[in-house]
């Protein structure tokens, strides 16, 4: 692939694709971990990890891995690091892994990591495939940590654990709560979607002016 082109796929992850906002992938944690923006941002980065290096093996071996035991063999590839990132975030990050908890070693079993190794990685070389799981990992850590920002400025008052808001302010904890999570969700899709469309539609104007 030409730069031009490894740079459109790194692109469709941050916002035509984007793993949260468009494609609706990997709901349980978005919703379970974003509670604070120290959650998504830990969650979002472990997530992008194993989507790099999954991409990078299933693309590598993706010819010598026969058809009928492909979902076997993308399972033992992500867990694997789902492994390595879990045992490295429990010996350096022990308050994040805490906070976690259970969502770390679920990411085998995450959507978005299976997603992009069925559909991209085992057809595609293998720098355009680290570029796609940098790509979707990095759109999925944005959502995920902006997700949880506005989450924990508006439910606590704070942003990574630090009060960001006046004394006299008094946190909506609805916010922060299940059914607060799939409101600011919604309203987030909602707007994300709507500025996708406005700027494809300002870009097909553009292209018919050039037409004419």
């Amino acid at each position: 692939m030409k730069k031009k082109s490894l740079l459109s796929v790194f692109m469709n992850g941050i916002l035509n694709e984007n793993p949260t906002f468009r494609l609706l992938l990997g709901m349980c944690p978005t919703l379970a971990v974003s509670t604070a923006a120290s959650q998504g941002l830990g969650m979002g980065l472990s997530t992008t990890f194993v989507l790099v290096f999954a991409n990078l093996v299933i693309s590598a071996l993706r010819k010598i891995i026969p058809d009928r035991v492909r979902i076997p063999s993308y399972i033992v590839v992500i867990a694997t690091f789902v492994t390595i990132i879990d045992l490295v975030i429990k010996a350096f990050l022990p308050a994040l892994s805490s906070s976690l908890g259970i969502y770390i070693p679920l990411i085998v079993v995450n959507c978005i990591i299976f997603a992009r190794a069925e559909s991209f990685a085992s057809k595609n070389d293998v720098l355009p495939s680290i570029v796609d799981g940098l790509g979707m990992g990095l759109g999925f850590t944005a959502s995920l940590t902006l997700l949880s920002a506005v989450r924990e400025i508006i439910g606590s008052g704070k942003l990574f654990g630090v009060q960001v808001m006046p004394a006299a302010y008094k946190p909506m904890a609805i916010v922060v709560s299940p059914a607060g999570g799939f409101i600011v969700l919604g309203i987030m899709i909602l707007i994300v979607n709507a500025v996708v469309k406005s700027v494809a539609k300002h870009k097909s104007a553009k292209a018919k002016e050039g037409i004419a």
